[in-house]
């Protein structure tokens, strides 16, 4: 990519600089006191990023970073992405698996009667947020949550993993579990009504999502914290681009 340094140089360029020692003995509770927080502070390196760095649109330059953070062999699963949905008792956040992204946007899969869910439900406006940390990156997605149609998610649910799939029906996600053997029991249950080797059928409570964006912003860490975030925003003919201060 224009512009972009290669890989080994951002991990080499990036180091923590501690003004407090880890070896610091913690306080007598086990803790780590106030001042070893705030010494874990990590220096960024000199690698920026511009206007004229990035693709014409955000799906294309998203490809891009994701494929550079897949070839890192730092970051584990880069297509981990933080999920903040708000409800009635307020914001909530978790990590979920992006499955697939394109020109109409992101797409994850879960269990419909989990949190995440009851929260899109009630409120389809969603964050998503993709950390790439060793790279000193992360892209931040905002935009509107749909449910996908049930034939993509069985089309996807069939190219899961066995295990993964009597999982879910074995699971009622995010809904009290009595105990670890009551979920092990389930997962017996189904396990033995669907055998490997034979074709598991989707869950009525499982499928898909789809992130329709109306901004997506690149963040690339740079020194003194005056980080880059260049923010494509939707509009009726495409996309804009903006610079926004760190």
């Amino acid at each position: 990519m224009r512009g972009t340094n290669p890989l080994p140089q951002i991990a080499e360029s990036a180091k923590v600089t501690l003004d407090t020692p880890m070896s610091t003995p913690r306080e007598a509770n086990g803790e780590l006191n106030r001042d070893q927080i705030r010494a874990m502070r990590r220096s960024y390196g000199e690698l920026g990023l511009t206007e004229t760095d990035l693709a014409g649109d955000p799906i294309t330059q998203f490809h891009r970073w994701l494929l550079e953070a897949a070839q890192n062999p730092v970051i584990v699963e880069p297509n981990a992405m933080v999920l903040s949905t708000v409800d009635e008792v307020g914001p909530q956040s978790r990590t979920v698996l992006l499955k697939d992204v394109g020109a109409d946007g992101f797409s994850f899969f879960t269990n419909y009667g989990s949190n995440k869910a009851r929260a899109i439900a009630q409120n389809p406006q969603v964050s998503l947020l993709f950390p790439w940390y060793a790279m000193e990156r992360q892209v931040i997605v905002r935009g509107s949550a749909e449910k996908v149609s049930e034939r993509a998610s069985a089309d996807y649910f069939a190219t899961r993993p066995w295990g993964s799939q009597i999982g879910a029906w074995a699971s009622s996600q995010s809904h009290d579990l009595e105990s670890r053997e009551h979920l092990q029991a389930r997962y017996d249950e189904f396990a033995e009504r669907y055998p490997e080797g034979t074709p598991v059928p989707l869950p009525p409570h499982w499928g898909g999502y789809l992130v329709v964006p109306r901004g997506i912003e690149f963040w690339q860490g740079r020194y003194s914290r005056l980080h880059d975030r260049l923010l494509y925003t939707s509009t009726a003919s495409g996309w804009d681009l903006t610079r926004l201060h760190p």
